[in-house]
């Protein structure tokens, strides 16, 4: 695919933004096209649809979403529009090109962990449910790539989107965080996510992968090592059990099984603690 022009979605978000910048290292032959609200209005199918004819992308890595479980939840209109009908409208223009979805680890209701590509999607949520209903589009494409992810991390353009960048917001606001150790995912940097994914979209890679850490980790125990690294926000957690939340129903462990996209890979994905302790992003 060298030389080929690839769309970005959701450049402005925090793996979009990050696929474009990191192109030049681990994609040089390509052309980055990054899309975000600004350029392009997904909801518009007529739009985006004049836009993909006349600018003849040669891949698309569709990283936009309504991915906030709040808004999910509060506009799930809105949600299964931007997240399966927009995702749609792109998958079949791209029908003879290499096309890579982001999904995410909570299409699975997190009854037993360690899921591998062919489980069974059982959704607790609006979020989840889109993404697992958008998947099903996707797959009627044989050149298409499914990405699962899970919680991610980085620097975003507008400093919010990596959970990183939520904890350390809530601290500079003087607030304490309540955090589960009973609630496990693998968290994962978003510089590794890029990398992986350009390194899929060289391969022209199709089918479903699940690309994150190797380990699972808690919500407190990542509330840990962020606080020990910024002890100046002050920050304050509470150990929180899900045994005492009263909110919509959350699954316990969506840890996945990265075994199959490991063997495409280049370099081994790190466990998120190893990777964090020698990182100098000031992630």
């Amino acid at each position: 695919m060298s030389g080929r022009l690839v769309w970005i979605t959701g450049a402005g978000g925090l793996i979009g933004a990050e696929l474009v910048r990191s192109a030049p290292d681990w994609a040089p032959g390509m052309q980055p096209r990054g899309l975000s609200h600004d350029d392009i209005e997904l909801l518009d199918s007529r739009a985006v649809e004049a836009l993909f004819r006349a600018e003849r992308p040669g891949a698309i890595i569709h990283c936009a979403a309504v991915s906030r479980s709040v808004v999910c939840e509060g506009q799930p209109e809105l949600a299964r529009r931007t997240n399966v009908a927009a995702t749609r409208v792109l998958s079949e223009l791209a029908a003879d090109i290499p096309f890579f979805f982001f999904s995410t680890d909570l299409i699975f209701g997190g009854e037993k962990g360690d899921y591998l590509e062919e489980d069974s999607p059982n959704p607790l949520s609006v979020y989840g449910e889109t993404k697992a209903a958008a998947e099903e589009a996707v797959r009627q494409q044989p050149l298409h790539c499914i990405v699962r992810i899970s919680l991610t991390g980085g620097k975003s353009p507008r400093g919010d989107r990596g959970f990183n960048e939520e904890m350390k917001n809530a601290w500079r606001a003087g607030k304490s965080l309540n955090l589960f150790v009973d609630e496990f995912r693998c968290p994962t940097a978003a510089p590794i996510v890029a990398r992986a994914v350009w390194e899929l979209v060289a391969k022209s890679a199709a089918g479903t992968f699940h690309l994150c850490s190797p380990e699972k980790v808690s919500r407190y125990e990542l509330g840990r090592l962020l606080a020990e690294r910024h002890p100046e926000l002050n920050p304050k957690i509470i150990a929180g059990s899900r045994k005492d939340y009263q909110g919509p129903p959350r699954p316990r462990d969506t840890s996945l099984n990265c075994a199959k996209v490991q063997r495409l890979l280049t370099f081994p994905l790190p466990r998120f603690a190893d990777w964090f302790r020698e990182d100098t992003t000031g992630f």
